[in-house]
């Protein structure tokens, strides 16, 4: 067990100002995770402390986390969508996520129920990393621009130059706050507050 790891269930990942305090999430799942915890460790994986969570890692590589949150916790595959998913208990933690998938727990009961079953899906995510598999993810030309976006880009070359010089990832992360409006005014709006951003040739989620 890793030490880090350990303070982690003590006190909380530390990212908000409820760390070390009995209504940090990480109390309110402590058994839970802790079993989750266990069976992870009796698979022989590496376990490890990252972005202030318990993180797993097979062949050098992470591919397992876990996770607690408000209403929940979870244990997360890195490549999950490489699955082959029999029983059906993988979740995409977002709309747009790609690789990554989630198991939510809300009682211990739960993941008792599940553990034999979580137990060949980790060692099927073990075997995916020891053969070096990857998720194909989708380019950026494959996302929808928005019409009131286009017709910007149409309408301003600095503009199209500006954005076609971002990274994909950054791109995806623009369009994607795009078309997430359901109004085109929406939209619009979105649009004239991130221009500025998109000139000077940063991310959306840049500061």
């Amino acid at each position: 067990m890793n030490p880090a790891v350990d303070e982690y269930f003590e006190i909380g990942c530390g990212r908000c100002s409820l760390v070390g305090t009995p209504d940090c999430k990480v109390h309110q799942w402590q058994d839970e995770m802790k079993l989750l915890r266990t069976l992870l460790l009796e698979c022989g994986v590496t376990e490890e402390r990252k972005w202030g969570v318990p993180c797993y890692t097979y062949n050098g590589r992470n591919f397992m986390m876990l996770a607690a949150f408000k209403e929940y916790c979870w244990i997360s595959f890195f490549k999950g969508a490489l699955l082959q998913d029999p029983h059906h208990i993988l979740e995409k933690p977002g709309e747009n996520t790609q690789a990554g998938r989630v198991v939510k727990f809300t009682q211990v009961d739960q993941v008792k129920e599940k553990l034999d079953i979580l137990r060949q899906y980790i060692f099927e995510a073990m075997e995916v990393e020891k053969a070096g598999l990857t998720v194909k993810r989708k380019d950026v030309s494959e996302y929808d621009v928005p019409e009131e976006f286009q017709n910007r880009l149409d309408m301003d070359p600095e503009l199209k130059e500006a954005f076609e010089s971002l990274t994909p990832g950054r791109q995806k992360g623009y369009l994607l706050h795009f078309s997430g409006a359901k109004q085109s005014k929406t939209r619009e709006d979105r649009i004239e507050k991130c221009i500025p951003k998109i000139l000077q040739g940063i991310g959306f989620h840049d500061r």
